[in-house]
Protein backbone atom coordinates (compact mmCIF):
# COMPACT_ATOMS: atom_id res chain seq x y z
CA UNK A 1 0.00 0.00 0.00
CA UNK A 2 1.41 3.43 -0.98
CA UNK A 3 1.36 6.40 1.34
CA UNK A 4 -1.20 8.00 -1.00
CA UNK A 5 -3.53 5.05 -0.55
CA UNK A 6 -2.87 5.11 3.17
CA UNK A 7 -3.82 8.80 3.17
CA UNK A 8 -7.07 8.30 1.28
CA UNK A 9 -8.01 5.17 3.21
CA UNK A 10 -7.50 7.01 6.50
CA UNK A 11 -9.77 9.81 5.29
CA UNK A 12 -12.35 7.36 3.94
CA UNK A 13 -12.49 5.67 7.31
CA UNK A 14 -13.90 8.90 8.73
CA UNK A 15 -16.87 9.02 6.35
CA UNK A 16 -19.34 9.96 9.07
CA UNK A 17 -17.35 13.08 9.83
CA UNK A 18 -17.22 13.75 6.08
CA UNK A 19 -21.00 13.68 5.85
CA UNK A 20 -21.22 16.15 8.70
CA UNK A 21 -18.74 18.43 6.91
CA UNK A 22 -20.82 18.21 3.72
CA UNK A 23 -23.97 19.20 5.59
CA UNK A 24 -22.12 22.05 7.24
CA UNK A 25 -20.85 23.18 3.83
CA UNK A 26 -24.41 23.58 2.56
CA UNK A 27 -25.30 25.62 5.62
CA UNK A 28 -22.09 27.63 5.32
CA UNK A 29 -22.85 28.50 1.68
CA UNK A 30 -26.27 30.01 2.43
CA UNK A 31 -25.07 33.64 2.87
CA UNK A 32 -22.82 33.41 -0.21
CA UNK A 33 -25.74 32.37 -2.40
CA UNK A 34 -28.34 34.79 -1.06
CA UNK A 35 -26.20 37.87 -0.22
CA UNK A 36 -26.44 39.68 -3.56
CA UNK A 37 -30.07 38.73 -4.10
CA UNK A 38 -31.07 39.95 -0.66
CA UNK A 39 -29.23 43.24 -1.20
CA UNK A 40 -31.01 43.65 -4.54
CA UNK A 41 -34.40 43.06 -2.90
CA UNK A 42 -33.53 45.50 -0.08
CA UNK A 43 -32.70 48.22 -2.63
CA UNK A 44 -35.37 47.53 -5.29
CA UNK A 45 -38.33 46.62 -3.09
CA UNK A 46 -37.34 48.69 -0.05
CA UNK A 47 -35.13 51.73 -0.14
CA UNK A 48 -35.59 52.61 -3.85
CA UNK A 49 -39.38 52.18 -3.51
CA UNK A 50 -39.56 54.47 -0.50
CA UNK A 51 -40.10 51.58 1.91
CA UNK A 52 -37.14 51.63 4.29
CA UNK A 53 -38.82 49.16 6.63
CA UNK A 54 -38.98 46.57 3.84
CA UNK A 55 -35.36 47.26 2.97
CA UNK A 56 -34.26 46.84 6.56
CA UNK A 57 -36.30 43.64 6.73
CA UNK A 58 -34.44 42.15 3.75
CA UNK A 59 -31.14 43.20 5.31
CA UNK A 60 -32.27 41.48 8.50
CA UNK A 61 -32.84 38.32 6.49
CA UNK A 62 -29.32 38.80 5.14
CA UNK A 63 -28.04 38.95 8.72
CA UNK A 64 -29.92 35.77 9.60
CA UNK A 65 -28.32 34.01 6.61
CA UNK A 66 -24.91 35.19 7.79
CA UNK A 67 -25.60 33.78 11.26
CA UNK A 68 -26.61 30.45 9.71
CA UNK A 69 -23.34 30.38 7.76
CA UNK A 70 -21.35 31.17 10.90
CA UNK A 71 -23.08 28.34 12.72
CA UNK A 72 -22.15 26.00 9.86
CA UNK A 73 -18.51 27.10 10.16
CA UNK A 74 -18.58 26.39 13.88
CA UNK A 75 -19.79 22.85 13.26
CA UNK A 76 -16.97 22.35 10.76
CA UNK A 77 -14.34 23.12 13.40
CA UNK A 78 -16.00 20.81 15.89
CA UNK A 79 -15.82 17.88 13.45
CA UNK A 80 -12.35 18.59 12.14
CA UNK A 81 -10.39 16.75 14.84
CA UNK A 82 -12.39 13.55 14.32
CA UNK A 83 -11.20 13.43 10.73
CA UNK A 84 -7.63 14.77 10.94
CA UNK A 85 -6.19 13.20 14.11
CA UNK A 86 -6.61 9.54 13.01
CA UNK A 87 -4.88 10.50 9.76
CA UNK A 88 -1.88 11.90 11.65
CA UNK A 89 -1.65 8.74 13.77
CA UNK A 90 -1.63 6.52 10.66
CA UNK A 91 1.10 8.57 8.93
CA UNK A 92 3.26 8.79 12.06
CA UNK A 93 3.07 5.01 12.39
CA UNK A 94 4.14 4.67 8.75
CA UNK A 95 7.17 6.91 9.36
CA UNK A 96 8.21 4.89 12.43
CA UNK A 97 7.96 1.66 10.43
CA UNK A 98 10.10 3.23 7.73
CA UNK A 99 12.78 4.21 10.26
CA UNK A 100 12.76 0.73 11.81
CA UNK A 101 13.14 -0.90 8.38
CA UNK A 102 15.87 1.46 7.17
CA UNK A 103 18.62 -0.82 5.76
CA UNK A 104 21.31 1.72 6.74
CA UNK A 105 20.18 3.56 9.87
CA UNK A 106 22.30 6.35 11.39
CA UNK A 107 25.06 5.30 13.73
CA UNK A 108 25.30 6.08 17.38
CA UNK A 109 22.22 8.26 17.80
CA UNK A 110 18.64 8.98 16.84
CA UNK A 111 17.51 9.29 13.23
CA UNK A 112 17.30 13.07 12.85
CA UNK A 113 15.73 12.71 9.41
CA UNK A 114 13.05 10.43 10.82
CA UNK A 115 12.34 12.94 13.57
CA UNK A 116 12.08 15.68 10.94
CA UNK A 117 9.63 13.59 8.93
CA UNK A 118 7.36 13.12 11.94
CA UNK A 119 7.60 16.67 13.26
CA UNK A 120 7.50 18.41 9.88
CA UNK A 121 6.03 16.31 7.07
CA UNK A 122 3.35 14.52 9.07
CA UNK A 123 2.34 17.79 10.70
CA UNK A 124 2.26 19.44 7.27
CA UNK A 125 -0.10 16.72 6.04
CA UNK A 126 -2.23 17.10 9.15
CA UNK A 127 -2.43 20.89 8.95
CA UNK A 128 -2.88 20.92 5.17
CA UNK A 129 -5.70 18.39 5.35
CA UNK A 130 -7.37 20.43 8.06
CA UNK A 131 -6.90 23.56 5.92
CA UNK A 132 -8.48 21.88 2.92
CA UNK A 133 -11.38 20.59 4.93
CA UNK A 134 -12.03 24.02 6.41
CA UNK A 135 -10.76 26.60 3.89
CA UNK A 136 -10.70 25.07 0.42
CA UNK A 137 -13.98 23.25 0.94
CA UNK A 138 -15.64 26.40 2.19
CA UNK A 139 -14.11 28.50 -0.58
CA UNK A 140 -15.25 26.11 -3.30
CA UNK A 141 -18.77 26.16 -1.88
CA UNK A 142 -18.70 29.93 -1.51
CA UNK A 143 -17.34 30.47 -5.03
CA UNK A 144 -19.93 28.18 -6.59
CA UNK A 145 -22.73 29.84 -4.63
CA UNK A 146 -21.50 33.33 -5.53
CA UNK A 147 -21.27 32.52 -9.25
CA UNK A 148 -24.75 30.98 -9.19
CA UNK A 149 -26.11 34.05 -7.41
CA UNK A 150 -24.31 36.40 -9.82
CA UNK A 151 -25.81 34.63 -12.82
CA UNK A 152 -29.26 34.84 -11.27
CA UNK A 153 -29.02 38.53 -10.39
CA UNK A 154 -26.87 39.98 -13.21
CA UNK A 155 -26.29 37.38 -15.90
CA UNK A 156 -25.31 39.96 -18.54
CA UNK A 157 -22.43 41.13 -16.34
CA UNK A 158 -21.13 37.66 -15.55
CA UNK A 159 -19.23 36.94 -18.84
CA UNK A 160 -16.80 39.91 -18.83
CA UNK A 161 -16.18 39.33 -15.13
CA UNK A 162 -15.39 35.60 -15.45
CA UNK A 163 -12.82 35.94 -18.29
CA UNK A 164 -10.02 37.59 -16.22
CA UNK A 165 -10.68 35.14 -13.40
CA UNK A 166 -10.17 32.20 -15.77
CA UNK A 167 -6.99 33.75 -17.22
CA UNK A 168 -5.56 34.33 -13.73
CA UNK A 169 -6.30 30.76 -12.68
CA UNK A 170 -4.70 29.45 -15.90
CA UNK A 171 -1.54 31.45 -15.22
CA UNK A 172 -1.54 30.24 -11.66
CA UNK A 173 -1.87 26.63 -12.83
CA UNK A 174 1.11 27.06 -15.16
CA UNK A 175 3.15 28.26 -12.18
CA UNK A 176 2.33 25.28 -9.97
CA UNK A 177 5.00 22.83 -11.31
CA UNK A 178 7.76 25.35 -10.55
CA UNK A 179 6.28 25.93 -7.11
CA UNK A 180 6.18 22.20 -6.46
CA UNK A 181 9.84 21.73 -7.43
CA UNK A 182 10.99 24.59 -5.25
CA UNK A 183 8.87 23.50 -2.30
CA UNK A 184 10.34 19.99 -2.55
CA UNK A 185 13.85 21.43 -2.66
CA UNK A 186 13.08 23.38 0.50
CA UNK A 187 11.73 20.25 2.18
CA UNK A 188 14.92 18.30 1.39
CA UNK A 189 17.02 21.23 2.59
CA UNK A 190 15.10 21.25 5.88
CA UNK A 191 15.85 17.55 6.33
CA UNK A 192 19.50 18.13 5.48
CA UNK A 193 19.76 20.81 8.15
CA UNK A 194 18.11 18.52 10.71
CA UNK A 195 20.48 15.67 9.82
CA UNK A 196 23.57 17.89 10.01
CA UNK A 197 22.55 19.40 13.32
CA UNK A 198 21.60 16.01 14.74
CA UNK A 199 24.96 14.43 13.84
CA UNK A 200 26.87 17.40 15.31
CA UNK A 201 24.90 17.50 18.56
CA UNK A 202 25.08 13.72 18.99
CA UNK A 203 28.83 13.68 18.53
CA UNK A 204 29.56 16.96 20.30
CA UNK A 205 31.93 15.34 22.78
CA UNK A 206 33.99 13.82 19.96
CA UNK A 207 33.89 17.09 18.00
CA UNK A 208 35.33 19.00 20.95
CA UNK A 209 37.84 16.27 21.78
CA UNK A 210 39.20 16.29 18.22
CA UNK A 211 39.20 20.06 17.91
CA UNK A 212 36.80 19.79 14.98
CA UNK A 213 34.58 22.74 15.94
CA UNK A 214 35.46 24.71 12.74
CA UNK A 215 34.58 21.70 10.56
CA UNK A 216 31.31 21.20 12.43
CA UNK A 217 30.47 24.89 12.14
CA UNK A 218 31.24 24.85 8.41
CA UNK A 219 29.01 21.79 7.92
CA UNK A 220 26.15 23.50 9.75
CA UNK A 221 26.67 26.76 7.82
CA UNK A 222 26.57 24.97 4.48
CA UNK A 223 23.34 23.20 5.41
CA UNK A 224 21.78 26.46 6.59
CA UNK A 225 22.90 28.26 3.42
CA UNK A 226 21.24 25.62 1.26
CA UNK A 227 18.08 25.89 3.33
CA UNK A 228 18.09 29.70 3.10
CA UNK A 229 18.64 29.68 -0.68
CA UNK A 230 15.77 27.22 -1.13
CA UNK A 231 13.53 29.38 1.06
CA UNK A 232 14.36 32.48 -1.02
CA UNK A 233 13.43 30.68 -4.25
CA UNK A 234 10.13 29.58 -2.73
CA UNK A 235 9.45 33.17 -1.58
CA UNK A 236 10.07 34.55 -5.08
CA UNK A 237 7.64 32.08 -6.60
CA UNK A 238 5.13 32.90 -3.89
CA UNK A 239 5.42 36.61 -4.69
CA UNK A 240 4.69 35.98 -8.38
CA UNK A 241 1.78 33.78 -7.40
CA UNK A 242 0.37 36.52 -5.18
CA UNK A 243 0.61 39.04 -8.03
CA UNK A 244 -1.29 36.79 -10.44
CA UNK A 245 -3.95 36.02 -7.87
CA UNK A 246 -4.33 39.70 -6.94
CA UNK A 247 -4.85 40.70 -10.58
CA UNK A 248 -7.35 37.90 -11.03
CA UNK A 249 -9.35 39.18 -8.07
CA UNK A 250 -9.02 42.92 -8.70
CA UNK A 251 -9.62 43.20 -12.47
CA UNK A 252 -13.18 41.69 -12.38
CA UNK A 253 -14.21 44.23 -9.77
CA UNK A 254 -12.82 47.12 -11.87
CA UNK A 255 -14.63 45.80 -14.97
CA UNK A 256 -17.90 45.53 -13.06
CA UNK A 257 -17.57 49.11 -11.80
CA UNK A 258 -16.80 50.32 -15.33
CA UNK A 259 -19.59 48.42 -17.11
CA UNK A 260 -22.43 48.58 -14.58
CA UNK A 261 -23.37 52.31 -14.98
CA UNK A 262 -23.86 52.07 -18.75
CA UNK A 263 -25.80 48.81 -18.43
CA UNK A 264 -28.09 50.44 -15.86
CA UNK A 265 -28.54 53.45 -18.17
CA UNK A 266 -29.54 51.17 -21.05
CA UNK A 267 -31.99 49.30 -18.86
CA UNK A 268 -30.05 46.02 -19.00
CA UNK A 269 -29.62 46.07 -15.21
CA UNK A 270 -31.51 47.63 -12.38
CA UNK A 271 -29.62 49.66 -9.80
CA UNK A 272 -30.36 46.99 -7.22
CA UNK A 273 -29.05 44.23 -9.52
CA UNK A 274 -25.85 46.19 -10.16
CA UNK A 275 -25.34 46.71 -6.45
CA UNK A 276 -26.08 43.01 -5.80
CA UNK A 277 -23.49 42.03 -8.42
CA UNK A 278 -20.90 44.26 -6.75
CA UNK A 279 -21.73 42.63 -3.40
CA UNK A 280 -21.12 39.19 -4.91
CA UNK A 281 -17.82 40.33 -6.41
CA UNK A 282 -16.44 42.43 -3.56
CA UNK A 283 -17.56 40.52 -0.49
CA UNK A 284 -17.90 36.95 -1.72
CA UNK A 285 -16.39 35.98 -5.08
CA UNK A 286 -13.17 38.01 -4.94
CA UNK A 287 -12.12 36.93 -1.41
CA UNK A 288 -13.14 33.35 -2.13
CA UNK A 289 -11.12 33.14 -5.35
CA UNK A 290 -8.11 34.80 -3.76
CA UNK A 291 -8.30 32.48 -0.78
CA UNK A 292 -8.83 29.41 -2.97
CA UNK A 293 -5.78 30.22 -5.10
CA UNK A 294 -3.68 30.94 -2.01
CA UNK A 295 -4.81 27.68 -0.43
CA UNK A 296 -4.06 25.70 -3.59
CA UNK A 297 -0.57 27.19 -3.86
CA UNK A 298 0.35 26.74 -0.22
CA UNK A 299 -1.75 24.12 1.47
CA UNK A 300 -2.26 21.78 -1.48
CA UNK A 301 1.30 22.23 -2.68
CA UNK A 302 2.80 21.51 0.72
CA UNK A 303 0.46 18.55 1.11
CA UNK A 304 1.55 16.97 -2.17
CA UNK A 305 5.25 17.54 -1.46
CA UNK A 306 4.96 16.13 2.06
CA UNK A 307 3.03 13.07 0.88
CA UNK A 308 5.61 12.42 -1.83
CA UNK A 309 8.45 12.70 0.68
CA UNK A 310 6.69 10.36 3.09
CA UNK A 311 6.12 7.90 0.25
CA UNK A 312 9.89 7.86 -0.38
CA UNK A 313 10.81 7.09 3.22
CA UNK A 314 7.85 5.68 5.13
CA UNK A 315 6.68 2.08 5.30
CA UNK A 316 2.88 1.84 5.03
CA UNK A 317 1.18 -1.07 6.74
CA UNK A 318 0.87 -4.25 4.77
CA UNK A 319 0.51 -7.96 5.29
CA UNK A 320 3.30 -9.22 7.51
CA UNK A 321 5.27 -12.10 6.05
CA UNK A 322 4.28 -15.37 7.61
CA UNK A 323 7.86 -16.19 8.54
CA UNK A 324 9.28 -19.58 9.35
CA UNK A 325 10.08 -21.46 12.51
CA UNK A 326 13.66 -22.65 12.91
CA UNK A 327 14.48 -26.33 13.02
CA UNK A 328 16.86 -26.07 15.96
CA UNK A 329 19.04 -23.45 17.62
CA UNK A 330 22.20 -23.74 15.55
CA UNK A 331 23.36 -20.32 14.31
CA UNK A 332 25.12 -20.22 10.95
CA UNK A 333 26.89 -17.16 9.53
CA UNK A 334 28.20 -17.21 5.96
CA UNK A 335 30.18 -14.50 4.15
CA UNK A 336 28.71 -11.71 6.28
CA UNK A 337 29.71 -8.24 5.02
CA UNK A 338 28.34 -4.86 6.04
CA UNK A 339 29.40 -1.23 5.60
CA UNK A 340 27.81 1.97 6.86
CA UNK A 341 26.51 4.19 4.06
CA UNK A 342 29.12 4.93 1.40
CA UNK A 343 32.07 4.02 3.62
CA UNK A 344 34.78 2.39 1.46
CA UNK A 345 35.75 -0.19 4.07
CA UNK A 346 33.20 -2.62 5.51
CA UNK A 347 32.78 -2.83 9.25
CA UNK A 348 32.21 -6.58 9.03
CA UNK A 349 34.02 -8.33 6.21
CA UNK A 350 33.29 -11.85 4.92
CA UNK A 351 32.62 -13.33 8.37
CA UNK A 352 31.66 -17.00 8.65
CA UNK A 353 31.07 -19.04 11.78
CA UNK A 354 28.89 -21.78 13.24
CA UNK A 355 27.50 -21.80 16.77
CA UNK A 356 26.17 -25.01 18.22
CA UNK A 357 23.06 -24.94 20.41
CA UNK A 358 24.06 -23.96 23.93
CA UNK A 359 27.44 -22.57 22.91
CA UNK A 360 28.83 -19.42 24.55
CA UNK A 361 30.66 -16.97 22.26
CA UNK A 362 32.42 -13.82 23.47
CA UNK A 363 33.12 -11.03 20.93
CA UNK A 364 36.05 -8.77 21.82
CA UNK A 365 37.92 -5.97 20.10
CA UNK A 366 38.77 -2.28 20.35
CA UNK A 367 35.98 0.23 20.87
CA UNK A 368 34.28 1.28 17.63
CA UNK A 369 35.51 -1.72 15.69
CA UNK A 370 31.99 -2.93 14.80
CA UNK A 371 30.98 -5.28 17.61
CA UNK A 372 27.55 -3.70 18.10
CA UNK A 373 27.05 -3.67 14.35
CA UNK A 374 27.68 -7.40 14.37
CA UNK A 375 24.97 -7.92 17.00
CA UNK A 376 22.50 -6.02 14.82
CA UNK A 377 23.35 -8.32 11.91
CA UNK A 378 23.09 -11.47 14.03
CA UNK A 379 19.71 -10.36 15.41
CA UNK A 380 18.33 -9.46 11.98
CA UNK A 381 18.04 -5.75 12.78
CA UNK A 382 20.49 -4.77 10.02
CA UNK A 383 20.46 -6.12 6.47
CA UNK A 384 23.94 -7.32 5.36
CA UNK A 385 25.31 -6.20 2.01
CA UNK A 386 26.53 -9.74 1.40
CA UNK A 387 26.13 -13.04 3.16
CA UNK A 388 23.46 -14.29 5.51
CA UNK A 389 22.70 -15.31 9.08
CA UNK A 390 20.50 -18.36 9.67
CA UNK A 391 19.01 -19.80 12.83
CA UNK A 392 17.94 -23.41 12.50
CA UNK A 393 18.15 -23.06 8.72
CA UNK A 394 15.97 -19.93 8.56
CA UNK A 395 17.23 -16.41 7.84
CA UNK A 396 16.98 -14.43 11.07
CA UNK A 397 15.14 -11.64 9.21
CA UNK A 398 12.46 -14.16 8.19
CA UNK A 399 11.90 -15.80 11.57
CA UNK A 400 8.28 -16.11 12.66
CA UNK A 401 7.77 -14.36 16.01
CA UNK A 402 11.48 -13.60 16.35
CA UNK A 403 11.53 -12.84 20.13
CA UNK A 404 10.46 -16.43 20.80
CA UNK A 405 13.68 -17.63 19.18
CA UNK A 406 16.26 -14.82 19.47
CA UNK A 407 16.51 -11.88 21.88
CA UNK A 408 18.98 -9.00 21.76
CA UNK A 409 19.67 -7.08 25.00
CA UNK A 410 21.37 -3.74 24.22
CA UNK A 411 23.55 -1.70 26.55
CA UNK A 412 20.81 0.88 27.08
CA UNK A 413 17.98 -1.15 28.55
CA UNK A 414 14.52 -0.37 27.23
CA UNK A 415 11.86 -0.14 29.92
CA UNK A 416 8.44 1.41 29.54
CA UNK A 417 5.77 2.88 31.81
CA UNK A 418 3.82 0.00 33.32
CA UNK A 419 4.14 -2.72 35.91
CA UNK A 420 7.24 -4.81 36.38
CA UNK A 421 5.17 -7.79 35.28
CA UNK A 422 4.40 -6.11 31.96
CA UNK A 423 8.05 -5.21 31.44
CA UNK A 424 9.46 -8.64 32.30
CA UNK A 425 6.87 -10.51 30.21
CA UNK A 426 7.36 -8.38 27.08
CA UNK A 427 8.81 -11.31 25.08
CA UNK A 428 6.63 -13.93 26.77
CA UNK A 429 3.20 -12.37 27.56
CA UNK A 430 1.73 -15.61 28.88
CA UNK A 431 4.60 -16.19 31.34
CA UNK A 432 3.45 -16.99 34.87
CA UNK A 433 4.47 -14.92 37.88
CA UNK A 434 6.51 -17.89 39.06
CA UNK A 435 8.50 -17.93 35.83
CA UNK A 436 9.14 -14.19 36.01
CA UNK A 437 10.28 -14.41 39.62
CA UNK A 438 12.55 -17.33 38.79
CA UNK A 439 14.09 -15.35 35.92
CA UNK A 440 14.80 -12.43 38.24
CA UNK A 441 16.38 -14.79 40.78
CA UNK A 442 18.55 -16.48 38.14
CA UNK A 443 20.16 -13.27 36.85
CA UNK A 444 20.48 -11.68 40.30
CA UNK A 445 17.58 -9.22 40.04
CA UNK A 446 15.46 -10.73 42.86
CA UNK A 447 16.58 -8.21 45.53
CA UNK A 448 15.74 -5.36 43.15
CA UNK A 449 12.33 -6.86 42.40
CA UNK A 450 11.57 -7.12 46.11
CA UNK A 451 12.77 -3.59 46.84
CA UNK A 452 10.57 -2.14 44.10
CA UNK A 453 7.48 -3.86 45.51
CA UNK A 454 7.13 -7.02 43.43
CA UNK A 455 5.65 -7.65 40.01
CA UNK A 456 2.76 -5.25 40.59
CA UNK A 457 5.10 -2.28 41.13
CA UNK A 458 4.72 0.51 38.59
CA UNK A 459 7.56 1.98 36.54
CA UNK A 460 7.29 5.58 35.42
CA UNK A 461 8.00 6.81 31.88
CA UNK A 462 11.47 5.73 30.84
CA UNK A 463 11.98 4.10 34.25
CA UNK A 464 13.61 7.35 35.35
CA UNK A 465 13.59 6.19 38.98
CA UNK A 466 16.02 3.36 38.22
CA UNK A 467 19.76 3.46 37.83
CA UNK A 468 21.45 2.14 34.69
CA UNK A 469 22.50 -1.03 36.52
CA UNK A 470 18.98 -1.66 37.85
CA UNK A 471 17.54 -1.20 34.38
CA UNK A 472 20.06 -3.70 33.02
CA UNK A 473 19.08 -6.22 35.70
CA UNK A 474 15.45 -6.03 34.62
CA UNK A 475 16.37 -6.29 30.92
CA UNK A 476 18.41 -9.43 31.66
CA UNK A 477 15.51 -10.93 33.63
CA UNK A 478 13.16 -10.20 30.72
CA UNK A 479 15.47 -12.00 28.30
CA UNK A 480 15.84 -14.94 30.69
CA UNK A 481 12.04 -15.23 31.04
CA UNK A 482 11.56 -15.34 27.27
CA UNK A 483 11.37 -18.66 25.45
CA UNK A 484 14.24 -17.61 23.15
CA UNK A 485 17.04 -20.12 22.74
CA UNK A 486 19.56 -17.55 21.46
CA UNK A 487 20.49 -14.59 23.64
CA UNK A 488 22.70 -11.74 22.40
CA UNK A 489 24.09 -9.41 25.07
CA UNK A 490 25.51 -6.20 23.58
CA UNK A 491 27.45 -4.88 26.60
CA UNK A 492 24.19 -5.48 28.47
CA UNK A 493 26.05 -5.79 31.80
CA UNK A 494 28.24 -2.70 31.46
CA UNK A 495 26.65 -1.02 34.50
CA UNK A 496 26.95 -4.13 36.71
CA UNK A 497 29.93 -5.11 38.83
CA UNK A 498 32.10 -8.04 37.64
CA UNK A 499 30.50 -10.54 40.01
CA UNK A 500 26.97 -9.66 38.87
CA UNK A 501 28.08 -9.84 35.25
CA UNK A 502 29.57 -13.29 35.76
CA UNK A 503 26.42 -14.53 37.51
CA UNK A 504 24.18 -13.34 34.65
CA UNK A 505 26.31 -14.93 31.94
CA UNK A 506 26.51 -18.23 33.84
CA UNK A 507 22.74 -18.16 34.34
CA UNK A 508 22.11 -17.99 30.59
CA UNK A 509 24.67 -20.73 29.95
CA UNK A 510 23.08 -22.98 32.59
CA UNK A 511 19.68 -22.28 31.02
CA UNK A 512 20.94 -23.98 27.86
CA UNK A 513 20.87 -20.81 25.76
CA UNK A 514 23.17 -20.12 22.87
CA UNK A 515 24.86 -17.03 24.29
CA UNK A 516 26.66 -14.31 22.34
CA UNK A 517 28.28 -11.65 24.53
CA UNK A 518 29.82 -8.40 23.35
CA UNK A 519 32.38 -8.25 26.12
CA UNK A 520 32.42 -5.13 28.23
CA UNK A 521 35.14 -6.73 30.33
CA UNK A 522 37.65 -9.15 28.85
CA UNK A 523 36.93 -11.53 31.72
CA UNK A 524 33.81 -12.50 29.71
CA UNK A 525 36.14 -14.15 27.19
CA UNK A 526 37.48 -16.48 29.88
CA UNK A 527 33.99 -17.85 30.54
CA UNK A 528 33.16 -18.39 26.87
CA UNK A 529 33.58 -21.61 24.89
CA UNK A 530 35.04 -19.61 22.01
CA UNK A 531 36.14 -16.03 21.40
CA UNK A 532 35.70 -13.91 18.26
CA UNK A 533 38.40 -11.22 18.00
CA UNK A 534 37.46 -8.25 15.79
CA UNK A 535 40.44 -6.05 15.02
CA UNK A 536 39.95 -4.19 11.76
CA UNK A 537 40.31 -6.53 8.81
CA UNK A 538 41.69 -9.26 11.08
CA UNK A 539 38.89 -11.39 12.49
CA UNK A 540 39.95 -14.48 14.41
CA UNK A 541 37.81 -17.18 16.02
CA UNK A 542 39.02 -19.74 18.54
CA UNK A 543 39.34 -20.74 22.15
CA UNK A 544 40.87 -18.35 24.64
CA UNK A 545 44.08 -20.36 24.98
CA UNK A 546 44.50 -20.69 21.21
CA UNK A 547 44.05 -16.97 20.62
CA UNK A 548 46.59 -16.14 23.34
CA UNK A 549 49.16 -18.12 21.40
CA UNK A 550 48.14 -17.17 17.84
CA UNK A 551 46.98 -13.55 18.13
CA UNK A 552 49.47 -11.03 19.59
CA UNK A 553 46.78 -8.35 19.65
CA UNK A 554 44.55 -10.54 21.80
CA UNK A 555 47.43 -11.39 24.13
CA UNK A 556 48.24 -7.68 24.52
CA UNK A 557 44.63 -6.88 25.36
CA UNK A 558 44.50 -9.63 27.95
CA UNK A 559 47.81 -8.64 29.49
CA UNK A 560 46.62 -5.06 29.84
CA UNK A 561 43.31 -6.10 31.37
CA UNK A 562 44.12 -8.94 33.75
CA UNK A 563 46.48 -8.99 36.79
CA UNK A 564 49.98 -10.26 36.07
CA UNK A 565 49.30 -13.81 37.28
CA UNK A 566 45.58 -14.33 37.81
CA UNK A 567 44.42 -17.54 39.29
CA UNK A 568 41.77 -19.43 37.29
CA UNK A 569 39.16 -18.40 39.89
CA UNK A 570 40.18 -14.73 39.68
CA UNK A 571 40.35 -14.74 35.90
CA UNK A 572 36.86 -16.17 35.48
CA UNK A 573 35.21 -13.88 38.05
Amino acid sequence: MSVGRLYWNALAGQWRGGLVLLACSVLEGVPAFFSGRLVELAVTSGFAAGKPGVGLGWLGVFGGAALAGAFGSRLVWRQLGRVVEPLRDALAAAVVRGVLHDPAPPRGGPDARGVARITQHVEVVRDATGGLLVQARGMIVTTAAAIAGLLAVAGSLALPVVVPVVLALAGFGALLPSLARRQRALTLADEGTAAAAGSIFTGMRDVVACGAEPVAALTADEALDRQAAAAVRVARSAALRSLIVALGGFVPLVLALALAPSMVARGELTAGAALGALVYLATTLQPALRGLAATASTVVLRLLVALRRLAETAAPPGPRPAGESPAGLGLTVRGLTFRWGAAPEPVVRDLSLDLRPGEHLAVVGPSGIGKSTLTGLLAGLLAPHHGEVRLGGVRVSELADRPRHLVLVPQQAYLFAGTLRENLSLFHPEASDRRLAAAAEAVGAAPLLARLGGLDAELGPGAANLSAGEAQFLALARAYASPAGVIVLDEATSALDPAAEARAERAFTARGSTLIVIAHRLSSALRAHRVLLMDGQATLLGKHEDLLAAAPRYAEMMQAWLPPHPSPRQAAS
